[in-house]
């Protein structure tokens, strides 16, 4: 078994999304209908969605992230950010993986979620 890779400084912990991808938008769009059932924003708002990866055939692969990992809706969450993306038009599949790496923190929440929830 390999040794894992030691992060390069200066090497981002998130993927970048393919935000240039035709699809990007309707993606982000579909992922924020998808809301944390405790939480009244939307996971993109929260910053739950690390990367959006769209390859050239329009398979979607999204990386995601949950507020705790007691989550109780931690089985379930993908399946409801799948089934949001995978109807749009042109979207050939959708995978959508669940990371602990980087944690989620309030601060990768938009502006508009904290001004929703009462932190600004």
């Amino acid at each position: 078994m390999s040794e894992p890779q030691p992060q390069l400084e200066g090497t981002p912990l998130i993927k970048p999304s393919s935000t240039d991808h035709p699809l990007y938008e309707s993606v982000v769009e579909a992922c924020r209908t998808v809301y944390d059932p405790e939480i009244p924003v939307n996971i993109f708002d929260l910053g739950l969605v690390y990367t959006i990866d769209i390859d050239p055939e329009n398979a979607v692969k999204i990386t995601m992230t949950l507020t705790a990992p007691g989550c109780p809706v931690a089985g379930e969450m993908p399946g409801w950010v799948a089934d949001a993306v995978e109807p749009l038009e042109g979207v050939k599949h959708v995978d959508v993986d669940i990371t602990w790496d980087p944690p989620w923190g309030m601060d990768m929440m938009s502006d508009e979620a904290r001004l929703e929830l009462g932190f600004m």
